[in-house]
């Protein structure tokens, strides 16, 4: 008796434990809206540090309803090709592949299955649009550097396509077919846009939408300013308005993608502001869906990027804040030092407040050109006292969070290749892998 007295107090207290989010009032009801999106190389140490960075609460704490495996078929640590093709496709691959498993057959997407089923479909990154993640919801090939092949495949397939890559979509000397990718995307009904301007000008008349912003990968947020390029926040919400218009409802997948960027280059300050993007992107889509009461918004990061600590240095100290007065990436003030490095202290202090030591100083004077940047953020981290323990991936599992109708469906602990298979379930449709 006092053993199912006991279950029964520990079943309420995890049930109330859950956000009332995830519960749907209709539980046969499917939705007609799946907003999924990536925060790449994001993590919960990611999560924890950016909480004290922000000194506030963070969105998504209160959406949390789960954990994920990350791992590919051919390793314990993921890249972002085989990460993104599971959760896509269902099916785990090899790293490096998009699309199809690791016989190179091709595999259905959710995206692919979203618009078989009749629903408009859009994909937004901050990197290249035919970067690895955004490429294995619309593409299929055997080697993620086939970015060329990826955007003649997006082309057509996606009704709203958002991010950098612009190069991949113009004739080359290398290219026999000397096709002009852009120009065939006009012809195909597709509205080009170039900057920030230009997308918020856009009337929702456009019946498909084409969005490159830079020639590779957008800046990075905290260093956005600089450019032209529109917010995360800004392209999913010029894409859901978009999108929305179809009775039949959407499938659209968001990419913060250069966390993941600034995870490799252990630059603490850049992954806490390119979050902020990605929340202020997620308070769109959640915007949307609390309006809309029939849309299920899903977020998870693909991997672990760098394995970010929170704390470090052997001290029992951790000092995030500190970031918030970093105003540009280490790339971009390691470009502000002079050759003569004559104004490296005052570089220092203007971009991130910190007073350099003589023998931090006699560092960066020493040091060649390239290993600048390396050495500011490691001067920013040891401030931090964030540590970091690779410039690649870790195989750890990732958080999972989930709001509006079947939100239930990703409680608990799941592996990457749940994910589309849940989504589609919520959406009554087939994802045939």
């Amino acid at each position: 008796m006092f053993n199912l007295r006991l279950i029964v107090i520990l079943v309420l207290c995890f049930s109330l434990s859950i956000p009332a989010s995830v519960f749907s009032e209709d539980v046969d009801k499917q939705v007609e809206n799946v907003i999924f999106m990536i925060p790449d190389g994001f993590s919960s140490s990611y999560a924890t540090n950016y909480r004290h960075f922000k000194e506030g609460d963070f969105i998504l704490d209160s959406m949390l309803v789960g954990m994920m495996k990350t791992h590919s078929e051919s390793s314990w640590v993921t890249d972002s090709a085989a990460a993104a093709t599971a959760m896509a496709t269902g099916k785990k691959t090899a790293n490096g592949m998009i699309g199809v498993n690791s016989d190179g057959v091709e595999l259905q997407t959710i995206l692919e299955a979203a618009k078989a089923s009749g629903k408009s479909t859009g994909l937004i990154a901050t990197k290249s649009i035919t970067d690895a993640t955004p490429a294995a919801f619309g593409a299929h090939v055997d080697s993620r550097q086939d970015e060329r092949r990826i955007a003649e495949q997006l082309i057509g397939k996606v009704d709203v396509l958002l991010g950098g890559g612009k190069k991949h979509f113009l004739p080359t000397a290398s290219d026999l077919s000397k096709r002009h990718l852009i120009e065939e995307a006009k012809q195909a009904g597709y509205t080009f846009v170039s900057d920030r301007d230009q997308l918020l000008r856009l009337n929702g008349r456009e019946k498909r939408i084409l969005g490159l912003f830079a020639d590779n990968m957008l800046a990075a947020d905290i260093d956005r300013h600089l450019t032209s390029e529109p917010s995360l926040a800004e392209m999913a919400e010029k894409a859901i308005e978009h999108l929305s218009k179809n009775q039949k409802g959407f499938f659209l997948m968001i990419e913060g993608s250069k966390i993941d960027r600034a995870g490799h280059a252990h630059d603490s300050a850049w992954a806490m502001n390119d979050i902020a993007a990605f929340e202020q992107a997620v308070l769109s889509a959640q915007k949307f869906a609390q309006k809309n009461g029939n849309t299920l918004v899903v977020v998870a990061g693909d991997h672990d990027t760098g394995g970010m600590s929170v704390g470090g240095y052997n001290q029992y100290k951790a000092q995030p804040d500190i970031l918030r007065e970093v105003k540009a990436s280490a790339t971009n003030i390691a470009e502000k030092i002079n050759h003569d490095r004559a104004n490296t202290k005052e570089i220092i202090k203007h971009y991130t407040g910190l007073d350099l030591t003589e023998t931090q100083a006699a560092r960066l004077n020493k040091a060649n050109k390239k290993d600048l940047a390396v050495i500011v953020n490691e001067i920013i981290n040891k401030h931090a006292f964030i540590d970091w323990v690779t410039v690649e991936h870790t195989g750890v599992d990732v958080p999972v969070y989930a709001f509006g109708p079947h939100s239930e469906l990703f409680i608990g602990h799941q592996d990457n290749t749940d994910l589309p298979k849940k989504m589609a379930k919520a959406m009554g449709i087939s994802l045939n892998n």
